[in-house]
């Protein structure tokens, strides 16, 4: 492979699927050309700059029907660490974010474990909502109203009418597709117990986001038994459905890191030329869509992921953990800065959706839009509080 051949992979609207395979399995000789290709392709896309999203992390639950191999967050009830966030506790974090000049709140939480949990039905009786669902909704209005923050969602599968609902309340939302390999749900693989993660559902859940316009984030998480023809498969399924519906605001390629704990503890973990490989073929195949690796899980290392494509390093937050990866903390965001400016590039600051696709969420309700319109910039990225 050469860089000329590289180059006339990239006068097509993207690459083949062959060619992503060949790509994706390139000898150490064929990588550096391979990564000229996705950087070239990423500044014809967004010239000279990466952009980040400063967030804070809202853990509503961690209660969760799933049973994931690689799983630290979830807790059944009774568990150590177990929680459900009251809502006092959702508009205090948010108001401390808000402060730190973040305009971002991300919800992430089990995927409906009141189907699974007695003690989840109570606690939403106690709180007085009917299920997870409709308390996310409401907790999404809470912020949107009481505070700059815009809500970012990530609840699991979605009805038809709650991607309708959700949308209202937050201008983007996300579920990570994370493989189309079926076979991560057999006895003792990843998804091993976890129903929700068959692969066709999540594909219907993006799907009906993509016929209501709802700007949506998703991605892959490798390294959880998949191959590298089920990583081309999965970013051609994501493709698939972007082409058809145009509402892919961004897509994540982000890596397993093994904890002490979890099944997966001792099962190993992708490699930086994984990674560089991967983010790249993202890159080929979808030269004209935002794709994000997450700083944290690829430290110490990762300003080297800017070479491979990506535009976007995702949410960072100055307040709250990362839950999902607590042994990972976020870059100190002057460091992100430094590293970046280092590699020939700006970093800015956006909201959770992308400028793009400012015009689909505007549209969606009146209270987002007033909020939208008040939080971005000319650009469409985000207005920074004098504050941050």
């Amino acid at each position: 492979m050469t860089a000329a051949l590289i180059g006339q992979d990239l006068a097509t609207p993207s690459i083949s699927r062959d060619q992503a395979l060949r790509f994706i399995t390139c000898p150490d000789r064929e990588l550096p050309a391979l990564l000229a290709a996705a950087r070239a392709a990423k500044e014809k896309f967004k010239p000279r700059v990466i952009t980040y999203s400063r967030k804070v992390f809202l853990p509503l639950t961690n209660l969760c029907r799933d049973y994931c191999g690689y799983c630290t967050f979830r807790r059944d009830p009774g568990d150590p660490g177990a929680h459900t966030m009251n809502p006092d506790e959702v508009l205090a974090v948010a108001r401390e974010g808000e402060k730190l000049g973040c305009t971002e709140a991300l919800f992430s939480l089990g995927d409906k474990p009141e189907l699974l949990f007695p003690q989840m039905r109570d606690t939403m009786r106690h709180l007085g909502y009917k299920s997870t669902l409709h308390y996310l909704e409401a907790m999404c209005e809470l912020v949107l109203r009481e505070t700059t923050l815009l809500p970012h969602p990530n609840p699991g599968l979605l009805s038809a009418e709650w991607i309708a609902r959700l949308s209202t309340v937050s201008p983007s939302m996300g579920l990570m597709l994370e493989s189309t390999n079926r076979e991560l749900l057999n006895p003792g693989a990843a998804h091993d117990n976890a129903p929700d993660k068959l692969p066709a559902k999540r594909l219907r859940t993006i799907e009906e986001a993509g016929k209501q316009r709802v700007p949506f984030t998703t991605g892959l998480l490798i390294g959880i038994g998949e191959t590298m023809t089920d990583r081309v498969d999965t970013l051609l399924a994501i493709l698939d459905l972007h082409r058809r519906y145009g509402h892919i605001q961004e897509v994540i390629i982000q890596n397993f890191r093994a904890k002490p704990g979890i099944p997966m503890a001792h099962s190993p973990e992708p490699t930086l030329g994984e990674m560089l490989r991967t983010i790249a073929v993202a890159r080929l195949l979808m030269p004209i869509v935002n794709i994000q690796a997450p700083p944290n899980l690829n430290a110490p290392y990762y300003e080297e992921l800017l070479d491979a494509g990506i535009n976007d390093w995702g949410g960072i937050s100055p307040l709250t953990p990362d839950y999902i990866n607590p042994e990972k903390p976020w870059p100190h965001l002057e460091q992100l800065r430094r590293r970046t400016e280092a590699k020939g590039f700006q970093l800015r600051q956006r909201l959770p959706v992308y400028p793009e696709f400012l015009h689909s969420a505007i549209s969606k309700s009146p209270l987002l839009s007033d909020r939208l319109r008040s939080a971005r910039d000319h650009e469409g990225l985000a207005i920074i509080p004098r504050a941050a």
